[in-house]
């Protein structure tokens, strides 16, 4: 099974955008300048996962941020009296992120490299976040995507994730032609049904369009995405 996903994992190895490890120095140069407008450099949590804390949806205990960037969401869960180990590729993007958290005066393990081939992280966790990583995952490392909440999230867990929505952002070619092309297009644009089938064993709890948010809010909100809160089976 590693062979073949290694294999496919190649078919994309002029992608600049491409998910695997050696892709940490092109992430690298794109977290290098702080500066830029990037909507989520912001210091703001994303407004689906405030409103599923605020509306009792999630409870404080362990969290994962997966492909957490600088750390917004992992400083807010920590805030709350989370447990948060919080993992991304590029150490860059690790870096900012622990420089926030100190500025923050949290405590955050944070890890970096490639959660799906390596065992940085161990759980159980009580919830999965996901901000924007499997929308960068090539078809086949669903696969991966699944094995590891498999081996972390805790029965009864929550996973909740934002990806880039069908109709507003991202590509909406088929699965055979993203391995035609050899490219992501800047990532993969997913409707609800296509989550619903992919963790077609979870109980969906939310499904719906990130909303919109004005500069000035407390959180994070661009409508070009989808939300879901999805419980794993179990407890």
């Amino acid at each position: 099974m590693d062979d073949v996903l290694g294999m496919l994992d190649r078919l994309f190895a002029a992608d600049a955008d491409r998910w695997t490890a050696d892709a940490s120095m092109w992430w690298d140069t794109f977290y290098a300048d702080r500066s830029k407008p990037v909507p989520f450099f912001v210091t703001k949590p994303d407004e689906n996962l405030v409103s599923s804390i605020e509306r009792g949806l999630l409870a404080p205990g362990r969290a994962l941020d997966l492909g957490c960037g600088p750390g917004r969401n992992a400083i807010h869960l920590a805030s709350l009296g989370f447990e948060v180990d919080a993992v991304d590729l590029s150490p860059a993007a690790v870096a900012w992120g622990e420089e926030r958290a100190h500025e923050a005066g949290v405590d955050i393990r944070f890890h970096c490299g490639d959660a799906f081939t390596a065992d940085l992280v161990s759980g159980p966790y009580d919830l999965v976040y996901d901000s924007g990583c499997l929308h960068h995952l090539p078809p086949h490392r669903r696969v991966s995507y699944r094995d590891l909440l498999d081996r972390v999230l805790a029965p009864g867990g929550h996973l909740a994730l934002t990806c880039f929505a069908a109709g507003a952002m991202g590509s909406e070619l088929s699965d055979e032609d993203f391995y035609r092309e050899g490219r992501l297009h800047g990532g993969l644009a997913y409707t609800p049904d296509a989550l619903r089938w992919i963790f077609s064993d979870f109980t969906e709890i939310e499904l719906r369009r990130m909303e919109e948010q004005p500069p000035d809010a407390p959180v994070f909100g661009v409508s070009f995405l989808l939300t879901a809160l999805l419980q794993r089976p179990g407890r």
